[in-house]
């Protein structure tokens, strides 16, 4: 690609050209962003044949595409929405955008989650989010737990089954839990993924490797409750942040515990496919808890291992992390999600983040500047002061009660977002 396309390049040459201006009180670049969102959208582009029932799953509704602009746009940047299908390549020279915010979950293959980073560090364009390896590598979550593992950090017992013949491994005791080793959304899990001997575990195994054209990944059983933790930030950023007190000492900001309690659901113990396509008020749906109602220390244990998580495969600036206790009641990271969902007042990176006081836009706007900073879009602010945040108010402010993640943002006194009416359906809305 040449020089004149780079966005990079041609920020670079704007802003020489500005002169010795003072620098502003916040991070802003030096002009608008020419801004694409890249997204699958549900049933835009049909699925093969042999394709598994619940294909698409994790494929985003034009709510949460337009909810995503129009908090680009309030912020005086231009967008446009660009489906991640074999017309990308062109439509990205059309349009020639400066960043690009990536949701896109890709369309087949093994590291699907990395097809779209993978074309703008080709085409040199800059994007939010993990680049190629950290995504590609979170979609498998057999490699993903070898990588936990060999870092240290605590993860149930498991295996990947390729034919489903393999003999079971002796750290391996039942009841056991199969699912497909490189899905998300909860594709492909329900009650029948818990198995209690052999013939469960054959039998679930090779309906996994046949369905999903996929090896299956088999994991003790855990039995105790179920956490999510978002993660946002980096080392260095609060050096590019609109809001650099929302950050620690570490770079990271710390979210507020959110618990899944499946345990009066439709499925219990299972937080799979069914639950997340339910909407929230309905009989059989799960709770969720924010904050969780869990120990001070714990609720800390349970963010600083999401971080850890989130380090050690490579992530950048935001995922989401997945943690269940083992029957001792010590945490065993699940899995980790570099491209978590954005659905206003829906997914639960976005209802975590509000009941903890970081409203809808400014989620989206940390994410679309933490990814511009890598790229050189932004200057590095290094003079400004950042108050204390006491470790007590990041989970003792506010009760922790059920509620359904139709409502929770609702709790929050803060001023209203253009899109926070986007209730209605759970159903078809990625997590």
């Amino acid at each position: 690609m040449d020089a004149k396309y780079s966005p990079v390049l041609r920020l670079q040459e704007e802003e020489e050209s500005e002169g010795d201006q003072p620098p502003p009180s916040k991070p802003h670049p030096a002009r608008p962003w020419r801004v694409a969102v890249i997204a699958n959208l549900k049933e835009a582009d049909p699925f093969s044949p042999d394709a598994p029932g619940d294909a698409g799953a994790e494929f985003d509704k034009p709510e949460t595409i337009q909810a995503i602009r129009d908090v680009i746009e309030s912020d005086g940047h231009t967008t446009v929405f660009l489906q991640a299908n074999t017309n990308l390549p062109n439509a990205l020279r059309d349009f020639c955008p400066d960043i690009c915010f990536n949701i896109a979950e890709g369309q087949g293959g093994d590291a699907r989650e990395a097809q779209v980073p993978a074309l703008l560090e080709m085409m040199s364009i800059p994007y939010t989010a993990s680049r190629v390896l950290a995504n590609a590598i979170s979609l498998d979550k057999t490699m993903t737990k070898r990588i936990w593992r060999d870092c240290g950090l605590l993860t149930a017992p498991f295996q990947e089954l390729i034919t489903g013949r393999e003999p079971l491994q002796a750290d391996m005791n039942f009841p056991l839990f199969v699912k497909p080793s490189r899905e998300g959304t909860g594709m492909g899990t329900s009650l029948k993924s818990i198995v209690h001997d052999e013939l469960e575990l054959r039998r679930q195994a090779a309906w996994v490797i046949r369905e999903y054209k996929q090896p299956a990944l088999v994991e003790e059983y855990l039995s105790g409750r179920e956490f999510t933790m978002g993660v946002l930030g980096r080392t260095d950023a609060r050096c590019y942040s609109r809001r650099p007190e929302l950050y620690g000492a570490d770079g990271f900001h710390r979210f507020l515990v959110q618990e899944i309690d499946t345990s009066h659901s439709a499925t219990p113990g299972v937080y799979g496919l069914k639950l997340k396509k339910l909407d929230y008020d309905v009989p059989g749906s799960a709770d969720f808890i924010i904050p969780a109602r869990i120990s001070e220390v714990l609720a800390q244990q349970l963010q600083q291992l999401a971080v850890q998580a989130h380090q050690a495969i490579g992530a950048l600036d935001v995922s989401r992390v997945d943690i269940r206790l083992d029957r001792e009641g010590k945490p065993r990271l699940i899995e980790i999600n570099t491209l978590p969902g954005m659905s206003p007042g829906f997914s639960d990176l976005a209802v975590i983040a509000e009941r903890g006081g970081l409203i809808y836009r400014d989620l989206i706007l940390e994410i679309l500047y933490l990814g511009a900073s890598r790229f050189g879009l932004l200057a590095a602010q290094e003079n400004f002061s950042i108050p204390v945040r006491r470790r007590e108010m990041v989970s003792v402010r506010l009760p922790a009660t059920p509620l359904s993640r139709q409502h929770a943002h609702t709790l929050h006194a803060t001023a209203p977002h253009p899109r926070r009416m986007l209730r209605g359906k759970r159903a078809g809305l990625k997590s």
